[in-house]
């Protein structure tokens, strides 16, 4: 029930946000003929209404995924769009209710200046129209503006047979979330051109069920590097948000999910490790499964994931959450010189200018995206590949990252 409480309280705020919003610009257009304000009428309140009849009957369109989504980030776009107009509104209503009181208290014999009103009805207008051009802008541009993000890192202690090592790293996939299999395809591209030595993923291939990935594998099965193509898992890929008959369907998906990492040529790592040789010499690849410190899941085993491998002078680590680093693996295994991770996709929106970065991701993880080190010890942050929830991307872009590891 307290669903249904949030749904009509959502619609009634809408609603309200509505009839405010559209009784104050009104006057904007007084001046147009009939026909045009019942042209705008109509297309104000028209749009409002598809809006919300999308809404009630979204339980009802679990076989239009892509409508459902487009329904969702039109509602909040445009709610967005909607509170942040009446800011404006109601700095100019309260103006007017301290003009209309101090007027009561000592009349003035002056007409009213509405110049004031008009100026703040059409900064409203304004105010509103921005985050849905912004956030509608994400969507067509934003969700698939791949960026290659490269990064040298230094080691001492790395192999020299490994100096130089190139490597791509992707992750957060979402295939549930894609709309444009062009675009992903021509992701898919960029990553072989970097002609890395080595591919990693590191984890949420789907939102909630292995089925999400069937229109894609085919896709990313292009990606090829010739020491290998390695991948782990993440929080999503354990099919923990949606709902499942009984427990063992839910492990059969899973099952399926990691059926598609093999089908694909991926190596998937599961609190395991390879060992990867090159001229007589070796390197540890560990990779764990999802290990979250705050609510997100632990399935990841560290000490499983390093056995056997604890004496290789050089670790690289596969772990999707970055709040891993943090909360093990720097306390407990100094040993690992490089970890991987995604999960925050920068929460898809933010400022990039340069060294300049910001994001509300940052308030919610201490590492949130590209390179961080600690001592000896360096973690990578991608943005990810895909997005989730909001199916689109604004100032900080879909990431193909390019690590060079270099003995120095």
């Amino acid at each position: 029930m307290s669903r249904i409480y949030f749904l009509v309280l959502l619609i009634g705020v809408y609603l309200l946000l509505d009839w405010y919003i559209f009784y104050a610009i009104r006057g904007l257009w007084s001046a147009q003929d009939i026909s045009a304000r019942r042209i705008f009428t109509a297309c104000y309140f028209g749009v409002s209404l598809l809006l919300l009849a999308g809404l009630l009957m979204y339980s009802r369109l679990d076989a239009y995924q892509h409508l459902k989504s487009f329904i969702t980030t039109a509602f909040f776009i445009t709610l967005l769009g909607k509170i942040f107009a009446s800011l404006f509104l109601v700095v100019d209503d309260a103006r007017r209710f301290v003009g209309y009181l101090l007027d009561q208290w000592h009349p003035k014999s002056e007409p009213i200046d509405t110049s004031r009103s008009r100026f703040l009805t059409q900064s409203a207008v304004v105010a509103g129209t921005l985050p849905i051009a912004v956030f509608s802008f994400g969507v067509i541009s934003g969700a698939h503006d791949y960026r290659v993000r490269r990064r040298t890192v230094y080691f001492k202690n790395l192999p020299k047979a490994f100096d130089g090592l190139r490597v791509v790293q992707i992750s957060d996939i979402h295939t549930g979330s894609f709309f444009n299999k062009t675009a992903v395809a021509g992701g898919v591209d960029m990553i072989n051109d970097q002609k890395a030595d080595m591919v990693f993923f590191t984890g949420d291939l789907v939102n909630n069920r292995s089925e999400e990935a069937l229109p894609y594998l085919d896709i990313f099965k292009k990606i090829n590097a010739p020491m290998g193509v390695y991948s782990t898992m993440g929080n999503h890929d354990y099919g923990d948000y949606t709902g499942w008959s009984s427990v063992q369907a839910k492990q059969a998906d899973v099952q399926k999910l990691k059926e598609m990492h093999a089908y694909m040529g991926w190596d998937l790592l599961l609190n395991e490790n390879r060992v990867i040789t090159e001229s007589g010499e070796q390197i540890a690849l560990l990779g764990v499964e999802n290990w979250g410190a705050g609510r997100f899941s632990k399935y990841g085993n560290m000490e499983q994931t390093v056995a056997g491998v604890q004496d290789l002078p050089f670790k690289l680590l596969l772990s999707h959450d970055p709040s891993h680093w943090d909360a093990q693996i720097r306390p407990e295994y100094p040993d690992v010189d490089l970890m991987l991770s995604g999960h925050t996709h920068g929460m898809q929106f933010g400022v990039e200018i340069g060294d300049f970065r910001w994001s509300p991701s940052q308030y919610l993880y201490k590492q949130w995206a590209d390179l961080y080190q600690q001592g000896n010890q360096y973690l990578y942050v991608n943005r990810g590949f895909g997005y989730l929830g909001y199916p689109g991307r604004v100032g900080i872009l879909p990431e193909i990252t390019v690590l060079e590891l270099k003995r120095g």
